[in-house]
């Protein structure tokens, strides 16, 4: 996590979204103001609900001072057309944070809630970044060789040319200031790693992308190649992306499953599982969603972080420290001033 001197950072937080709100996100505010002094919370939900939960956390007084509650009448739930939701519910606790952060009360927002809406709120409520054609969330992926920045992984499912060269920008910014990667390898998601390989689309990007001496590109990467993390950035449309995350998030949770099935059938299963406990517990910690905070929305006007709709409290904790990592290293203005 970066250092920081005195000044505050502000971040407004959508207490009711996600599976475990507002327990969870309520929680992982405290940890998060516990964990980092310069850090100030806003979170918008309901009120009452907010304050039962902080009151049963027993924070001390320097905690309940930089914790604030907005109170938001109307939530958005998972499964609501994103846009008209956006647009019509403007009490919503999702869209009164994205509000904050476009009128300059919070420096950015942090949200599990409703993936569609917090890409139609960033486009529509924070608004895009002069150049940038269309936003994309970015997914940070815990690989077997190195953790790879998959963009776009949902925010934009029907891409042009333009829209993947923008991805790899913005991605390489990310990789390069955020996660600290001295020179990102950057390879398009196809169906093959020859050149002569995928559709009109990436084939234009490619060029585009080649064009670029300030990018560091190797080409093509096949879907096979996302688990073993041979390149620090991916770059595919929305629609591949979210595939390839979803299938990825299946096989770890379908692993675990068939792993404690097969163990309860046999008790030399279970001795055996005893004296692998530490090293299925460290491979586990390693793949597992939490520990790697939330997703940026990338190419719009503020900091947007997009938390696991089952975020528990570590996650969220994990996800406002992305944010707030993104504002210190001033992500969106190293974005604009790049394009």
């Amino acid at each position: 996590m970066k250092e920081r001197g005195n000044a505050k950072i502000n971040i407004a937080i959508d207490a009711m979204g996600g599976d475990n709100a507002p327990k969870a996100v309520c929680l992982g505010a405290v940890e998060a103001c516990k964990q980092f002094e310069d850090l100030n919370i806003i979170l918008t939900g309901n009120k009452a609900q907010i304050d039962a939960e902080l009151e049963s956390a027993n924070i001390n007084n320097n905690i309940k001072s930089r914790i604030s509650v907005v109170h938001a009448e109307e939530v958005i739930a998972m499964d609501e057309h994103p846009a008209m939701a956006i647009r019509k519910k403007h009490k919503s606790s999702l869209r009164l944070a994205m509000e904050m952060v476009r009128n300059g009360e919070a420096q950015g927002c942090v949200s599990a809630g409703n993936t569609g809406a917090i890409v139609a709120g960033g486009l529509l409520i924070v608004g895009r970044i002069k150049g940038i054609d269309r936003p994309a969330l970015g997914a940070y992926l815990p690989t077997i060789e190195r953790p790879t920045f998959m963009i776009d992984v949902g925010a934009t499912v029907r891409c042009k040319p333009e829209n993947l060269y923008q991805f790899a920008l913005m991605g390489n910014i990310y990789s390069h200031r955020i996660l600290k990667v001295k020179e990102p390898e950057i390879k398009l998601l196809s169906n093959g790693t020859e050149e002569i390989k995928g559709d009109e689309c990436v084939v234009k990007a490619r060029e585009l992308i080649i064009n670029n001496k300030n990018l560091n590109f190797q080409g093509y990467t096949e879907g096979n190649d996302i688990v073993w993390g041979r390149s620090d950035i991916i770059v595919c449309d929305g629609f591949n992306g979210n595939v390839a995350l979803k299938f990825g998030e299946g096989i770890m949770q379908g692993l675990k499953s068939l792993l404690t099935d097969e163990v309860k059938k046999s008790f030399a299963a279970q001795a055996g599982m005893l004296l692998m406990s530490g090293v299925v517990k460290r491979l586990w910690t390693r793949f597992n969603y939490e520990k790697y905070g939330g997703t940026p929305l990338l190419g719009v006007q503020g900091v947007v972080i997009k938390a696991h709709g089952r975020s528990k409290a570590p996650a969220i904790v994990n996800a406002i420290a992305a944010a707030r990592d993104f504002i210190i290293e001033k992500g969106v203005e190293l974005i604009s001033a790049e394009l």
